[in-house]
């Protein structure tokens, strides 16, 4: 498939995860449309990159739309990687033991919207976006790449609603990638593990709290780079024979229950 030239759609772009992936796109010659609800921080990475942002909720069908047209606007559209979500941090229940303090229901609903309809909602109209071009020898018209977490299969105490989200990525990996094929889409999944991004904060004390987290990494016992989550998202695109795949990228890392 010829990506060079071709336009990417980025979401969560603006930062971590989704910021290397851009980059790394972009250094490979395509044509990124960076989408996310930080302006500051996606206008910043599309400006240095030479490509575009689009302020887009990815669990919004209208601004979703807008995003792709904007993409397709510059080039075929091949090329999707979903790195947007949130985290969460709750008990199923409370301490007190009374109803009131049981697991916020509308709290549970929005992580799941966000991580997991938010990645599909992207998903379905990307895909249907990418039926529209041109297939190579293979009748391959596009890729996707979605992102899960190692907490899809080992969530820690107070996950639940995070690792619920996850673990329907991981679900949707494969009837998607049987779903798609019949328009010549790939799929496949990243489970990050502990990788330095953002969410952990700067200063000393971050500092601390990182090194405690790499403690239980195999080898090397370090957190992992934004950018070696870019360079296995690009390796899963440019490779048109991996399809239906959820990849570990966690250097060894099995979490402990807390």
């Amino acid at each position: 498939m010829q990506l060079a030239g071709s336009s990417a759609i980025v979401t969560g772009g603006g930062s971590g995860l989704g910021e290397a992936t851009c980059r790394i796109l972009a250094g490979n010659g395509l044509q990124v449309t960076v989408l996310d609800l930080d302006v500051k921080g996606g206008t910043r990475v599309a400006g240095e990159i030479g490509g575009q942002f689009v302020a887009a909720d990815v669990t919004s069908p209208e601004q979703v739309i807008d995003a792709v047209d904007a993409a397709v606007e510059r080039a075929p559209l091949r090329v999707v990687v979903n790195c947007a979500g949130v985290p969460s941090l709750a008990r199923t229940v409370g301490r007190d033991g009374n109803y009131a303090s049981a697991h916020d229901l509308d709290a549970f609903r929005r992580v799941v919207e966000i991580n997991l309809i938010g990645t599909f909602n992207v998903v379905r109209l990307a895909a249907t976006a990418m039926s529209h071009n041109e297939p190579n020898a293979d009748g391959e018209r596009g890729v996707v790449i979605n992102t899960t977490s190692v907490a899809a299969f080992e969530g820690q105490v107070g996950q639940v609603a995070y690792s619920a989200s996850k673990g329907g990525i991981v679900g949707l990996t494969l009837p998607l990638a049987r779903d798609l094929a019949v328009v010549g889409v790939r799929v496949n999944t990243i489970a990050p593990g502990l990788i330095e991004t953002p969410i952990y904060g700067s200063g000393a004390e971050a500092e601390a709290f990182k090194s405690g987290l790499a403690k239980d990494v195999v080898f090397p016992k370090r957190l992992g780079r934004p950018e070696e989550f870019g360079r296995l998202a690009w390796e899963m695109i440019s490779n048109g024979y991996l399809n239906g795949e959820v990849i570990r990228l966690d250097a060894g890392v099995r979490l402990p229950p807390k």
